[in-house]
């Protein structure tokens, strides 16, 4: 392995690890606000229709 490859392996290896733990987090938010229903609100807005 030369030298210029390993800083670049390394780097791409840091950009996939971080990438996927942005994603990761971006996941989690949307499920949070998907099972948010407020305080004592209703689950499903049209539950009486």
């Amino acid at each position: 392995m030369n030298k210029k490859q390993a800083p670049l392996i390394k780097n791409e290896v840091l950009r996939f690890v971080l990438r996927t733990a942005l994603y990761f987090v971006i996941m989690l938010i949307l499920v949070y606000l998907y099972n948010y229903s407020g305080i004592n609100g209703p689950h499903f807005i049209y539950n009486e229709f």
